[in-house]
């Protein structure tokens, strides 16, 4: 491609403008991704700053009413770069991004898909960062989009051609918290966002861009404005959407753990709470006085009865064989087990905020408000982040796994492992308790 050209234009349409790198050698570059661009400009690598570019989502500015009235196309607008003169479009990487708010939103895309969707009539020239230390001025020629597409096709992508990072840590070591209240409610949803490979300090969160946030919250939860979102926003930081069974099975053997004060044994287990499920079924069924005056509850058959016993015997043999593996495989202390699974609503509701935010079905304070909300909620319920992480383990395989101990296990078993032993991991540098 060319040696890089400072100078004051491209050189006709064949060579990548970058400033000069020597300007910012104290730069602290937000993520990897601007790290691994300024890096190869500092060498003057033009293959390694494509490859860092087909790795990451590019995201473009697009007008809020374009994007509303006509999803999921986008608007190529083209702005004169002021160093240059060139004509170009405009992308940043994620930790070039500013925070979210109401108009413009951004929209992110991989290289490959700009190598596909440009045409000879868009901007000559793709300009990368504008106007920070990483940035570069790229020509757009079916030549020069050839060799994005080259370049694509060689990286690590997901099924849906965006770059797959899943399995790592990231942060943003400019522009997201590391130590404190906000960045520990952020770090309660952070074995979702190393599952998937996202910055796990984004409070600006952008996410993969607003087409995909507002898809991820339709498709997953059902989500489609702000008042759904501030409903099932509200009702995580509750702890309402955790199992009722679940919570009863666990509440069972946590007051009689208190009652003996040790281990609770399995078949000791498996009678008390099936005693006390049919008493609540009886009582449930009682005639009794209420403002709205006699009322009697519902009564359930006999085999309404056993096939509620039948699957609560079946939840605690499931929650028994669950800590079995987890204590095998590191993620519960030998010694422990889960008292509640509420971890796995507050560390879905950390996400969740920055989820709306992305989608624009909230403000940043609020999704801050709601981030902090569930880092405290935690607090009150948990005693560090070994024990959380086995609850939010055991909430997401009762939900999803089945005993399979699938991906939806290991996912998160990897997650787990990361977090307790990678040196910047936020569970290693921000205590617990404040």
């Amino acid at each position: 491609m060319g040696l890089w050209n400072t100078g004051g234009s491209p050189v006709g349409r064949s060579q990548p403008w970058v400033p000069d790198p020597r300007a910012a050698v104290a730069w602290q570059a937000p993520s990897d991704v601007e790290q691994g661009l300024y890096d190869a400009l500092l060498r003057g690598d033009w293959d390694a700053y494509l490859h860092v570019l087909a790795g990451t989502r590019l995201f473009l500015p697009v007008p809020r009413a374009h994007a509303d009235a006509e999803p999921p196309s986008v608007m190529f607008t083209p702005y004169r770069h002021p160093r240059t003169g060139a004509v170009c479009l405009a992308v940043f990487t994620e930790g070039m991004l500013p925070a979210p708010v109401a108009d413009p939103v951004f929209c992110g895309y991989s290289l490959g898909w700009y190598a596909r969707e440009w045409n000879d009539a868009d901007p000559p020239y793709l300009a990368v960062n504008p106007g920070t230390p990483c940035e570069a001025v790229i020509p757009a020629t079916p030549a020069h989009r050839a060799v994005w597409k080259e370049h694509a096709e060689r990286a690590h992508t997901s099924a849906c051609g965006c770059p797959d990072r899943r399995g790592r840590l990231r942060a943003l070591y400019v522009g997201g918290p590391l130590h404190g209240p906000l960045a520990h409610g952020l770090a309660c949803s952070a074995l979702l966002f190393v599952k998937n490979g996202e910055l796990w300090n984004a409070m600006a969160y952008h996410g993969g861009g607003y087409f995909h946030e507002k898809d991820r919250l339709e498709d997953w939860w059902g989500i489609d404005g702000p008042e759904a979102w501030r409903d099932a926003q509200e009702r995580l930081l509750n702890a309402d959407m955790v199992g009722d069974v679940w919570e009863f099975a666990l509440g069972v053997r946590r007051a009689m753990a208190q009652d003996y004060v040790g281990p609770v044994e399995v078949e000791h287990w498996r009678r008390t709470a099936e005693h006390v499920l049919r008493r609540r079924i009886a009582e449930a069924g009682e005639t009794r006085i209420t403002p709205d005056g006699v009322t009697r509850g519902k009564i359930l058959t006999e085999d309404e009865v056993e096939e509620h016993v039948a699957e609560l015997h079946r939840l605690i043999g499931m929650i028994t064989r669950y800590e079995a593996r987890f204590r095998a495989d590191g993620l519960l202390a030998e010694d422990a087990s889960v008292r509640t699974t509420q971890a796995w609503d507050y560390g879905r509701a950390s996400g969740m905020a920055r989820w709306g935010l992305a989608a624009r079905y909230c403000t940043l304070h609020e999704a801050e408000e709601a981030v902090l909300r569930a880092g405290i909620a935690a607090r009150s319920v948990y005693g560090s982040w070994e024990e959380f992480s086995a609850a939010y383990a055991l909430g997401r395989c009762l939900h999803f796994d089945e005993e399979q101990f699938g991906s939806w296990y290991e996912e998160v078993l990897q997650a787990h492992r990361t977090l307790t032993t990678d040196p910047g991991s936020p569970w290693l540098n921000i205590p617990w308790e404040r």
